[in-house]
């Protein structure tokens, strides 16, 4: 059997962070040698850090949180595609992959993976694609990047032409070291009552050697 292939990014205390963002900070609060049974770690973090998911209360105050959102949104059947050439991806261009039936489209884009350096400037996801992706049957966009918008972006067109066509989004995968084609994956969210997002450890595995569970 195919062992699992790990697309997260590491959380550590050098990560680079969403200027302006809480970093992502990990520490012994409590040693074993002062409680006298255990170690006891804490973070501090944004919900954006690393790999992570958004939910719609991330860009909509009216939006479901993340414990709202359907758990098989983020189990289950992926396609991993190569769009690295392009520097604006529309849906012009997505018409050029096969998509019928994917439900999780995962970008493997221009933007090097390098958890320790936040980009200057990335890939732009043009919003049309958003309807394009729906009319597929796509639940779920990843994309090996920190936003589907631009990093200026203040009206984050891309993130709610995605929601207003019932795709959610799966932010910073590391993708570089992926070869293409299909996939099972899980990445799931922690249930946190209210949240606007979770970072998850987002795991694949190829299609040929997962469950035949048809999810």
């Amino acid at each position: 059997m195919t062992d699992w292939i790990d697309i997260t990014q590491p959380l550590t205390n050098d990560m680079a962070h969403w200027p302006g963002d809480t970093p992502f900070s990990f520490a012994i609060s409590a040693t074993k040698e002062q409680t006298g049974s255990a170690n006891i770690g804490k973070i501090t973090t944004s919900l954006h850090m690393g790999t992570h998911v958004d939910a719609p209360f991330h860009f909509d105050n009216d939006g479901i949180t993340i414990e709202q959102v359907p758990i098989d949104t983020y189990i289950g059947k992926a396609k991993v595609i190569d769009v690295s050439q392009f520097k604006t991806i529309t849906s012009a261009i997505l018409e050029h992959y096969q998509l019928d039936g994917v439900k999780r489209l995962l970008l493997h884009t221009a933007l090097p993976n390098n958890p320790k350096r936040f980009p200057e400037q990335l890939p732009v996801l043009d919003p049309s694609i958003a309807s394009y992706l729906a009319e597929k049957g796509v639940v779920l966009l990843g994309v090996d990047m920190p936003s589907v918008d631009s990093i200026t972006s203040k009206s984050l067109e891309a993130h709610h032409a995605l929601q207003n066509n019932g795709v959610y989004i799966l932010e910073n995968l590391m993708l570089d070291q992926v070869t293409v084609g299909d996939y099972e994956l899980i990445a799931l969210p922690l249930k946190i009552v209210g949240a606007d997002g979770s970072p998850v450890r987002a795991v694949i595995r190829p299609l040929q050697e997962a469950t035949n569970d048809e999810r």
